[in-house]
């Protein structure tokens, strides 16, 4: 019996070492994630050479009075600008390459060959808010879905401009 019972004082001092061998330590881990304000627009990110989309004013006879059009992005649709969620989007319309070149118009949409189409851009459909050359549009605070920014141009036709093809560049900035 001496020997069971020395047994089983050996093998309890056995499994008392064998669980003092496998103690635990315990810790924390820190984890840390920094998120920096950020706007995408039509879908796309970046800090230059974004594309806020296009005016087209389609195809019309050289002797056309008026021809209207909205800014396209690149889904097809208005122009998108998705922010952080509490950020106030601000674009700002810069300058064209032609501005100033014709009368009628702030802007002016050039054929390469010295003949120029004003054109102004609007914030409305109805051609009534003109936007000025630096002209700001300010969204809401977003909530941090994508906003619509509706933009309208306005071309007018002027005696004796040639057929052919009329293009202008326009620097377009956003802040948040």
């Amino acid at each position: 019996m001496r020997s069971n019972l020395s047994c089983c004082i050996l093998a309890g001092l056995g499994l008392a070492l064998a669980f003092q061998a496998h103690a635990a330590t315990t810790g924390n881990i820190n984890s840390t994630l920094t998120l920096t304000a950020a706007c995408q627009v039509n879908g796309s990110s970046g800090t230059s050479g974004m594309n806020f989309g296009s005016l087209n004013f389609g195809t019309q006879d050289a002797l056309f009075t008026t021809a209207g059009a909205q800014v396209i992005g690149g889904g097809g649709g208005a122009m998108s600008v998705l922010c952080s969620a509490g950020t106030i989007p601000v674009i700002r319309v810069r300058a064209g390459l032609n501005d100033g070149q014709s009368t009628g118009g702030t802007r002016a949409l050039a054929d390469g060959a010295g003949n120029y189409v004003p054109y102004d851009f609007y914030t409305d459909a109805g051609h009534s808010q003109l936007l000025a050359i630096d002209g700001t549009i300010t969204l809401p605070t977003s909530s941090g879905v994508a906003q619509t920014v509706n933009l309208y141009g306005q071309a007018r036709g002027k005696a004796g401009l040639p057929a052919g093809v009329y293009t202008d560049t326009v620097s377009v900035e956003l802040s948040f």
